[in-house]
């Protein structure tokens, strides 16, 4: 029996205020065994800085700008990483020429493409976008190339036997078929581009949450530094929480099974008659047995 949606958000948020109970704890009793927590700034003080932080125009406009970049640099890569996945994964001839060069250059960090987006583009803000459009193209790209070719040939002779051509077998096969896979890239997608778009603005960005928690560390505002990780996390959460939802509304034809403790999943059982303490389901399959007989009787008598 599953739980009730109260208990699990109360269970959730428990697990939350018990992290910033301990966080609270051994910063302010300046605990220092192994790790070092006296350095740590208290959850109050985190708490005093975010309010600061909230009443100034800085903060939003640093919001704006990062998430301005990250939904550019991923909407990009969004569409070219389904399309050469789509295309390396179907033309052998696009394989050969593409798949050399994109898996030389898909091990290098995107992080360490900082130089080449200085040298290449003629303003830091899209030299950004680059660099977060490449960090959340090859996880697209692999998941788009593996959920394609994963796909099972009986569907496209299928639509090939009722005449479909090449761009119905890609609207109507291909592209619902591999759509699980392809969220799941854009979700991993959507993590790598937060991780490298703060990076970049850290060394080469103005403005930005990256950018502004680079500088508060540099001038020793440690609890500037923690309200900007905890901005970071906060939009990751939220960027990716958006894509999966939007993942299941556009895979709602997939088949779900219901989450069951343990880790079984609760199988569909086939439906059958509501059996009743005064035998009715009984007495009707009987019923429904007998009409069968006479209708077969009938049907003897007039071949006959």
């Amino acid at each position: 029996m599953t739980r009730r949606p109260l208990v699990r958000h109360a269970l959730r948020a428990a697990s939350l205020a018990t992290v910033l109970g301990l966080w609270q704890v051994l910063t302010s009793l300046d605990v220092d065994l192994w790790l070092r927590f006296s350095q740590f700034p208290t959850v109050t003080d985190v708490a005093h800085a975010f309010a600061g932080r909230l009443s100034g125009a800085d903060y939003w406009t640093d919001l704006t700008d990062s998430l301005t970049r990250i939904l550019t640099g991923f909407a990009l890569a969004a569409v070219l990483g389904v399309a050469t996945g789509v295309l390396v994964a179907r033309s052998p001839l696009a394989e050969d020429l593409l798949g050399p060069v994109l898996e030389v250059v898909r091990p290098i960090p995107a992080i360490a493409l900082v130089p080449v987006a200085i040298l290449l583009f003629p303003s830091n803000e899209q030299g950004i976008v680059f660099i977060t459009c490449t960090a959340a193209f090859f996880p697209v790209l692999v998941s788009t190339r593996h959920a394609v070719r994963a796909l099972t040939p009986v569907w496209e002779e299928a639509v090939r036997t009722m005449g479909g051509g090449r761009l119905r077998i890609l609207g109507s096969v291909v592209l619902p078929g591999a759509l699980p896979g392809i969220f799941g890239g854009l979700s991993v997608g959507i993590g790598v581009s937060w991780i490298c778009v703060i990076s970049a603005e850290m060394i080469s960005g103005q403005y930005g949450v990256g950018y502004r928690t680079w500088q508060d560390y540099t001038v020793v505002n440690y609890p500037g530094v923690f309200v900007g990780m905890i901005t970071i996390g906060v939009l990751g959460w939220v960027t990716s929480t958006a894509v999966e939802l939007l993942g299941r509304r556009l895979t709602r034809w997939l088949p779900r099974s219901s989450y069951v403790p343990g880790g079984r999943a609760r199988a569909s059982r086939p439906l059958a008659a509501p059996v009743r303490a005064d035998g009715d389901s009984e007495r009707k399959t009987q019923s429904e047995q007998q009409g069968e007989n006479h209708t077969e009787e009938a049907r003897d008598e007039h071949l006959v």
